[in-house]
């Protein structure tokens, strides 16, 4: 049975009105739009204006009735425009060595007329699958060839030079062709995803996903569904059957990112998937197996965790079987003027902008300034100033909103009682007190890590 609009846009070209008609009234109930033409030299321009998922072609026309050089012809041009395009030939006068030759012509097929309905549908929805598996083809080859790229330069997108950053290169060199899990331990904004991904760009499943996961963006209410996947029905909005994470990056590199923010229900799910290596659909009884390389990430202190009952001690020693620990870019400062230049060059482009360079007073500025934000916050700073500046080279008064105050000049009015206000100042000066370390001001607040960013987004800190 044919499903009703599975075929998609169709153009029909034949000479014969009549022919035309009958294919229309019979293809419009199966396809999303059909479109008719006498004239087949009006092909070069149907073509050069909109793209068509079949294209029925008569081989014979006015001009040559019965030997089909017409309709060969139009097929090689139609095949010169695309070289995709699915084909179907048409004639009254076929017979086997026409359809041999059609076929080796590059047609996708060959009907006879008179024709008869269940047999013309059945061909042409046995041509869209192909036309689909056609893409499908050319996608998989464009992703495997962009993923070779990505795999020839794993470092590309890490930028830095100092003795910190060259010790992290060569963790990767020798961890990635393993399928030993990974946990990356840094501040916010140091790069965990990129470094994830240089491990899965220089490992054995390089030809496959790399499927990152924000772990505190997902609900507990989502989280089975989410990573475990479900069947239709199950719940209330399962309105199709879906693959959790880990099934769709089987055989490739599953990233877990901001694990340590999981309730202890969830770390317990996860345990038991990771040991088993196996996941069940919610609504559905059979486990799948599924084979992943796992890197998981956080910005947590995970071992204070686990001595706080806050996060399973046999998760951890599930997921850390080797662990990268970034630095942040405060004990990063000769990697600062690269990185600088790198955005300034990124961001000069994308606006448009004629600022060259950054001065050398700019970038010893930006090496004495202590990045509670990391490489993230520099990021955001270069494009701040690219886009606010009017000369060709940054300087130090481009980075005025960089300047950290003296405690005197931050300490709260003694008139104001705004409690954002006491809070943003008191914030700062921890900040400033140990010179942007996340971990020991969070500690000094009373605060966890999670809830100081988000102080520290509120305030623009």
């Amino acid at each position: 049975m044919i499903v009703e609009k599975e075929l998609g846009k169709i153009l029909i070209i034949d000479d014969d009105e009549d022919v035309l008609l009958a294919a229309k009234m019979l293809l419009k109930k199966h396809a999303k739009e059909v479109l008719i033409e006498k004239n087949p030299k009006k092909i070069p321009f149907l073509l050069n204006n909109d793209t068509y998922d079949l294209i029925l072609l008569d081989m014979n026309f006015s001009k040559d009735i019965t030997s089909g050089k017409e309709g060969f012809y139009w097929l090689e041009q139609i095949l010169e425009k695309d070289p995709s395009a699915v084909v179907i030939l048409i004639t009254a006068f076929g017979d086997v060595e026409m359809a041999v030759k059609s076929l080796k012509a590059g047609a996708t097929d060959f009907v006879l007329k008179p024709w008869q309905n269940e047999k013309l549908l059945a061909t042409l929805s046995s041509a869209t699958r192909l036309k689909k598996s056609y893409e499908e083809v050319s996608q998989l080859k464009q992703t495997k060839k962009l993923l070779q790229e990505d795999s020839n330069q794993a470092f590309k997108d890490i930028i830095g030079n100092s003795p910190k950053i060259k010790e992290i290169f060569s963790i990767i060199d020798k961890v990635a062709e393993t399928d030993a899990n990974i946990l990356i331990l840094g501040e916010n904004g140091t790069g965990k995803e990129l470094i994830a991904r240089a491990i899965h760009q220089k490992s054995a499943r390089r030809d496959n996903v790399f499927i990152g996961v924000d772990m505190g963006a997902i609900t507990e209410t989502l989280f089975e569904s989410e990573l475990f996947g479900h069947k239709k029905g199950s719940f209330t909005d399962a309105k199709d059957d879906r693959a959790g994470r880990f099934e769709v990056a089987n055989k490739g590199t599953l990233f877990l990112d901001e694990i340590g923010n999981l309730s202890m229900p969830l770390q317990s799910k996860l345990l038991t998937v990771l040991q088993q290596r196996q996941v069940t659909r919610i609504g559905t009884n059979r486990p799948i197996d599924v084979d992943i390389r796992l890197i998981c990430a956080t910005n947590m202190p995970v071992y204070d965790m686990v001595n706080e009952s806050t996060f399973r001690q046999d998760l951890l020693y599930r997921i850390n079987t080797v662990e990268i620990h970034l630095p942040p870019l405060r004990e990063r400062e000769d990697d600062i003027p690269l990185l600088a230049d790198h955005f300034v060059k990124s961001y000069n482009n994308k606006y448009r902008k004629k600022v060259n360079n950054i001065s050398a007073n700019a970038v010893k500025k930006l090496q004495k300034y202590s990045w509670p934000g990391n490489i993230r916050e520099l990021q955001h700073a270069i494009e701040r100033a690219i886009i606010m500046s009017d000369n060709e080279s940054l300087t130090p008064e481009d980075f005025f909103f960089l300047s950290q105050k003296p405690e005197a000049q931050i300490n709260v009015d003694d008139d104001t009682f705004n409690l954002d206000d006491v809070e943003k100042n008191v914030i700062q000066r921890a900040i400033n007190k140990h010179n942007g370390n996340i971990s020991k001001t969070a500690k000094e607040l009373g605060l966890t890590r999670a809830s100081l960013y988000r102080r520290l987004e509120k305030y623009g800190l």
